[in-house]
């Protein structure tokens, strides 16, 4: 391969590492406020493909990627709500809230999709396009990958500051942590623990929502059964493998974006390797990763326990 094919092709797994890390961020750092709160939320990928039919639908009934972008934040809110209301309120075991969740939305959604397409030509919409910002997407390989993305890419790579800062530097992020560690010393003080859970959580979940939305109008033009693909999982493990620090999500996060663009890649150029287990790639980084990490400094200590004052 020439130089000039290489550097191209090098461009472009790095621009589609960002682009892959748009809807995981989203997910990871708003995920990371509901694990931090003590909540662990399991229904993630349930989440993210509802957000992800939510945005297909207002897509193409209405023609607006933004307003199918707000849709998906809505809906995403709304699986939050119902999860806050089952581990918060009726103190329901987290894990069983989650995988009930997803299952829920895997069979909801494929039902609402049928039901729409009602066996004829699955409508399609035009997705978002990348916005090359003026003067530094003109810089020689850096401005191609850092500066000319989705709008909404741009918006991923400032929430993660923006998540630290509200974690270690307000108020309300000292209550929040408070919530994953000792959230009796919150209720003694006449806080509410219920509340603040219920904000966290659907917060958490409008950004997975997000999350889902970006994956469906920025990668494709048409809804299909279990469009998320595991995604959600993924950010379950990002959120492990990062240790519940902003830094360390970020960090797992660009992994396994890397992983997934390298693997899209080595198809397009006809690398001597199963297209199966390229794919797989990500996945397999996963596991490892879940075997290596041991010690869990970083995890609340209240996290995935129901509180009661009792």
């Amino acid at each position: 391969m020439s130089g000039l094919f290489q550097e191209a092709i090098l461009i472009s797994i790095f621009a589609a590492t960002l682009r892959t890390m748009t809807p995981l961020l989203f997910s990871a750092m708003g995920e990371l406020v509901t694990q931090r709160a003590g909540i662990w939320n399991m229904g993630v990928e349930g989440t993210m493909l509802m957000g992800s039919f939510v945005a297909y639908f207002v897509a193409t009934s209405t023609g607006s990627l933004w307003l199918a972008v707000l849709a998906a934040i809505l809906a995403g809110a709304v699986m939050g709500l119902i999860i806050a209301f089952m581990t918060a309120t009726m103190r329901v075991d987290h894990f069983v809230t989650g995988l009930g969740l997803n299952l829920f939305a895997g069979g909801i959604t494929l039902y609402w999709f049928q039901s729409y397409v009602r066996g004829g030509p699955q409508p399609s919409f035009a997705g978002f396009e990348d916005v090359p910002l003026p003067f530094l997407s003109d810089i020689p390989f850096i401005g191609p990958v850092l500066f000319s993305q989705r709008l909404l890419t741009y918006a991923a790579f400032f929430i993660v500051p923006a998540i630290w800062f509200l974690l270690y530097r307000t108020r309300y992020g000292l209550e929040l942590r408070c919530l994953g560690e000792n959230p009796k010393a919150l209720d003694v003080k006449g806080l509410s623990v219920p509340v603040r859970q219920y904000g966290a959580v659907m917060f958490g979940s409008a950004m997975t929502g997000l999350g889902g939305g970006f994956l469906m109008l920025a990668f494709s033009d048409r809804f299909i059964a279990d469009f998320s693909a595991g995604r959600g999982w993924i950010v379950v493990v990002a959120l492990i493998a990062g240790n519940w620090k902003p830094k360390g999500v970020l960090m797992a996060v660009a992994a396994f974006a890397f992983l997934e663009a390298v693997a899209t890649h080595a198809q397009v150029v006809g690398v001597g390797v199963p297209r199966q287990l390229l794919l797989a790639l990500p996945y397999i980084a996963s596991i490892i990763l879940l075997m290596g990490v041991r010690f869990r400094t970083g995890q609340p200590a209240m996290l995935g326990f129901p509180y009661s004052r009792e």
